[in-house]
């Protein structure tokens, strides 16, 4: 645990890590939010406090906010993985704050191109610039431990 925190790369990760895990947090609320605004409840016991079965019902906006969540999860952790395995590996700490930094950039632009329906490209770009960033860890990390192989 010493090694981890003393671990200057480590602690830049842990900072976007936690960034992230805000943002993921924020998206929850935003999706909570619009769910109330919409009356669109995805169950019944909800929908029965709120007015009634009739709003036991997906949305178009709710759902869109849901696959931004999702995408979040299906993205951001696999983040999680990496950048450990990675601070571990004694990156130089300009190189790893470029990467955690694209990451968490790409990732704030993709949620907020989701949400707003911003269109072709922009979604897209943004998705594929983080996992730029999560592509060269991992193959960082690959090269670094095939020497120990």
């Amino acid at each position: 645990m010493a090694f981890m925190i003393g671990n200057e790369v480590f602690s830049c990760f842990a900072f976007y890590s936690v960034l992230l895990v805000i943002k993921m947090y924020i998206l929850a609320i935003i999706t909570g939010q619009v769910r109330l605004r919409k009356k669109a409840f995805a169950n019944p016991e909800d929908a029965l406090r709120h007015g009634g079965l009739q709003y036991h019902r997906e949305d178009p906006d709710v759902e869109r906010c849901r696959r931004a969540h999702i995408n979040d999860m299906e993205n951001i952790l696999p983040f999680f993985f990496l950048g450990t395995v990675y601070s571990m590996t004694g990156p130089s700490l300009t190189v790893a704050r470029l990467h955690f930094l694209v990451f968490f950039m790409g990732r704030v632009l993709h949620s907020i191109a989701y949400l707003l329906a911003l269109r072709a490209p922009t979604r897209s770009l943004a998705y594929i610039i983080a996992q730029i960033a999560c592509f060269s860890m991992a193959l960082q990390v690959l090269v670094t431990v095939a020497a120990y192989a």
